[in-house]
C-alpha cells in the first residue's frame, strides 16, 4: 500500500506544490531547528497568540524568520497581520512568499483577494504560484472563482494549484458552471496526479453541484484512473449524477475495484436509488473482505432503509461476524419488519450476552430500530458503567428522535430523557443532551419551563478538561435565550515544553503496537513542536497503553487516545492548534479537537486524502510502516503500547 505516492513524478509534484514536513536544511548542532533561540521565540509567540510581538518578525532581515513568522500567523489567524503578509507576496525569498500565501489563505479574509489575483499573474516560481492559487480558493468570491476557471497554467505545479484552488472554493460553495467544467477536464489521465486528485475532490465535495453533464468523464476516471485515491473521489462525485443506469455502473465499481476505499465510495454514492437496483452490490458489500466496506455498507442501509427487504437481511445476518455490521443490519430489520416487537426480544439478548463493551454498545444502538425500545435503551444508558455504552445509548436515542416518522406521542418523554442526561454529570451525556435540546428541528423548547438546569450543569464542569461539553451547553443556553452564541475561549494552560523538544530528533519514530499489528509513526517536531512534545510526554507516561481505537470512520480515520473510550475524554489541560502547510493524505496523523486550540490527548490516522481537514486539525506525524494494519482497524481494537523508537545510529 502506498504511503503517499509511489510514482516518481507524483512524488516530485507533491514536493513542489505542497510542503513536505520540515527538515532543517542547515542542521544545527542540536537534534532539530529549535536550538535557534529566535525560532523558539517565534513559536512561543505563536503558541501564546501574541500578534503584536510577532509582527516585527515579518520584516526581519533574515528570510528564515520572515518565513516562520508568516507561518505562525497561519495558526494565530489574526487579520491585523494581513497588510504585512500581503507585502510579503513580493518578497525576494521564495519560501517567504509561499509562507505568506499560505497564511493569507488560513486567515481567510476576502479583502486579500485582489492582491492575490494580481500577484499570481506575476509570480515566476511554479511552487509559489501553486500555493497562491490554493490560497485564492480559500477566500475567493465569484471574481476569484472566475479567475481560477480561466487561469492558464504553464507548469504541472500551477495546474495542481489551480485544481486545489477550485477545491477550496468549491468547499465554500463557490463554484460556477465553468469551474465545474474545468474540474471535469482536469480529470483526464494525461494531467498530473495532483491536478486529477484536486479536481476529483472538487467535484466530489462541492455541495449541491449537478454533475450530470460530466457523467462519462467521471465514470471513466472512477473505473480506469491508475490511482485509487483519484478513483475513490470520482466514485463519490458520481453520487451527484442523475442517470437511469446509475445503479448499474455504481454496482459495477462497488463489486470490482481492487481498493476497498473505491468500493465503499461507490456504495455511498447510491443514495436515492431503489433497493432492488443495488441489492446485489449491497449484500456483497456487507460481506466484503475489508471490514471498512462492510461497515460502510451497513451504515448505508441504516441511512437508507426504505424498501430494503427484511428477508434478504435476515438471511445474510448469520454470515456477518462483526458486531457493528450486525447491529446496523439488525436496526434495519427492526425498522422494516412488522414483527419488530417480537424480534426486539431476540435481539435484546445480543446486548445482554455481549461481553465486549464496544460490541455491547453497538447491539444497544441496534434496538433503536424499534421506537418501542426507547425506555429499555434509556434505562441501559443511565445504568451503564462503561462510558461507551452510555454514549452509544444516547446516540441511539438521538437516531430515533431524528427519524422522519418519529411518533409525536413520545416527544415529551424524550425531552425528559434529554433533561435527565444534562443533569447526569457525565460529560458525554450532558453535551449530547444539550445538543439535542438546541436542535431546531426537534423543537424541544416548549417542553422546559425554565433553563436553569443547563446553567447548573455548566457550573459542575472542570475546564479546560470539559471544554467540549462547555461549548455545547453555552450554545444551547444562548439558543434558548435567543442570543447569538460566542464560543467560550479555552484557557491557555500548557505552554510548549522546550526542554523536551530539544531531545526530539527530526526523524523521531514511534512504535504503536495494536492487537492487529505494528504501526510506526514519524513525528514532525519542526512543524508542530507543541503537539509532538505533548504526544511524547504522554507516551513516556504510558498514557496510551491499553487504550482502544474508539472511533473508526471507513475511508476517513481511525481515532484513539481517549481514556474514557468514547471520544469525550480529555486531559486536565489543552494545547494550541499548530497549522503548517501540510496536507492530510493516507497515513497522516492529526490531533483531534472540539475546535481551534482545544487539543489534548486524542489523535487520528487517515485512511486516505482528507483535504477538508487541512489547516483545521494539527498534523504532527505520518505512518511510515504498517499502513496495512491501519486499514484493518475497527472500533474497539486495543492499543497494546506506544513507545519511542531508539534512533538509528
Amino acid at each position: 500500500m502506498k504511503k503517499i505516492h509511489t510514482l516518481g513524478f507524483g512524488l516530485l509534484l507533491l514536493s513542489a506544490c505542497q510542503y513536505l514536513p520540515q527538515q532543517s536544511q542547515e542542521q544545527p548542532a542540536g537534534l532539530n531547528k529549535f536550538t535557534d533561540p529566535q525560532l523558539q521565540q517565534i513559536y512561543t509567540l505563536q503558541d501564546e497568540r501574541r500578534t503584536a510581538d510577532l509582527l516585527p518578525f515579518l520584516q526581519h532581515g533574515k528570510h528564515t524568520y520572515r518565513q516562520e513568522a508568516a507561518l505562525a500567523f497561519a495558526s494565530v489567524q489574526d487579520t491585523l497581520a494581513i497588510p504585512q503578509l500581503l507585502s510579503l507576496l513580493t518578497d525576494t525569498s521564495t519560501i517567504v512568499r509561499s509562507a505568506a500565501a499560505y497564511a493569507i489563505g488560513q486567515i481567510g479574509h476576502k479583502k486579500s483577494e485582489n492582491a492575490l489575483l494580481h500577484q499570481i499573474e506575476h509570480e515566476t516560481r511554479p511552487q509559489v504560484q501553486a500555493e497562491m492559487l490554493e490560497a485564492l480558493g480559500k477566500i475567493a468570491t465569484p471574481v476569484g472563482v472566475d479567475f481560477l476557471a480561466n487561469f492558464n497554467p504553464r507548469t504541472p505545479e500551477a495546474m495542481a494549484g489551480q485544481a486545489w484552488g477550485l477545491y477550496r472554493a468549491g468547499s465554500r460553495q463557490q463554484f460556477s458552471p465553468k469551474s465545474l467544467a474545468l474540474g471535469a477536464e482536469l480529470l483526464a489521465e494525461k494531467n498530473p496526479f495532483e491536478a486529477r486528485l484536486g479536481a476529483a475532490h472538487f467535484l466530489a465535495r462541492s455541495p449541491k453541484a449537478d454533475l450530470t453533464p460530466y457523467r462519462q468523464q467521471l465514470i471513466t476516471t472512477a473505473t480506469s484512473d491508475p490511482e485509487a485515491e483519484v478513483r475513490m473521489a470520482a466514485a463519490q462525485a458520481l453520487g451527484k449524477v442523475r442517470a437511469i443506469d446509475k445503479g448499474r455502473f455504481l454496482s459495477g465499481i462497488a463489486q470490482s475495484d481492487p481498493d476497498y476505499r473505491v468500493r465503499l465510495s461507490a456504495i455511498r454514492s447510491m443514495t436515492g436509488l431503489e433497493y432492488d437496483e443495488i441489492k446485489t452490490a449491497l449484500l456483497a458489500g456487507l460481506q466484503d473482505k475489508n471490514i471498512n466496506t462492510a461497515v460502510a455498507t451497513s451504515e448505508f442501509l441504516q441511512a437508507n432503509p426504505q424498501g430494503v427487504n427484511v428477508t434478504d437481511l435476515q438471511q445474510v445476518l448469520p454470515k456477518l461476524q462483526d458486531a457493528r455490521v450486525r447491529a446496523n443490519v439488525i436496526w434495519v430489520i427492526l425498522k422494516n419488519s412488522p414483527a419488530r416487537d417480537f424480534l426486539s426480544e431476540r435481539y435484546k439478548t445480543y446486548f445482554q450476552n455481549a461481553t465486549n463493551p464496544y460490541d455491547k454498545a453497538q447491539f444497544l444502538k441496534a434496538l433503536s430500530g424499534n421506537y418501542n425500545n426507547y425506555t429499555y435503551i434509556a434505562n441501559a444508558m443511565f445504568a451503564a458503567k462503561e462510558p461507551v455504552i452510555a454514549t452509544t445509548g444516547m446516540d441511539a436515542l438521538l437516531l430515533m428522535r431524528t427519524q422522519p416518522d418519529f411518533p409525536k406521542a413520545m416527544e415529551a418523554d424524550f425531552a425528559a430523557i434529554f433533561k435527565k442526561a444534562v443533569g447526569s454529570g457525565d460529560v458525554a451525556l450532558v453535551g449530547m443532551g444539550a445538543g439535542a435540546i438546541r436542535d431546531p428541528k426537534l423543537n424541544l423548547r416548549s417542553y422546559y419551563n425554565d433553563y436553569s438546569f443547563l446553567a447548573q450543569a455548566q457550573q459542575k464542569l472542570q475546564l479546560p478538561r470539559d471544554m467540549e461539553t462547555n461549548i455545547e451547553l453555552q450554545r444551547t443556553i444562548d439558543f434558548l435565550n435567543n442570543k447569538e452564541s460566542v464560543t467560550p475561549a479555552n484557557p491557555f494552560t500548557h505552554p510548549i515544553d522546550w526542554a523536551l523538544v530539544a531531545t526530539i530528533p527530526t526523524n523521531q519514530q514511534v512504535e504503536l503496537q495494536t492487537e492487529k499489528g505494528l504501526i510506526v509513526l514519524e513525528l514532525f517536531v519542526e512543524d508542530a513542536p507543541g503537539s509532538v512534545a505533548n504526544f511524547v510526554e504522554l507516551t513516556k507516561k504510558n498514557f496510551f497503553d491499553g487504550l482502544f481505537f474508539h472511533r473508526v470512520v471507513p475511508n476517513f480515520v481511525a481515532q484513539g487516545g481517549d481514556k474514557r473510550g468514547d471520544g469525550w475524554g480529555s486531559s486536565e489541560y489543552s494545547i494550541r492548534s499548530e497549522f503548517a502547510p501540510l496536507h492530510y493524505r493516507e497515513g497522516f496523523v492529526g490531533m483531534a479537537s472540539a475546535g481551534k486550540d482545544t487539543e489534548s490527548n486524542q489523535w487520528f490516522i487517515t485512511h486516505s486524502p482528507a483535504p477538508h481537514l487541512d489547516g483545521r486539525y494539527t498534523i504532527f506525524a505520518k505512518v511510515v510502516e504498517g499502513m496495512d494494519v491501519v486499514h484493518q482497524l475497527k472500533i474497539g481494537d486495543k492499543i497494546n503500547y506506544v513507545r519511542l523508537k531508539a534512533p538509528n545510529l
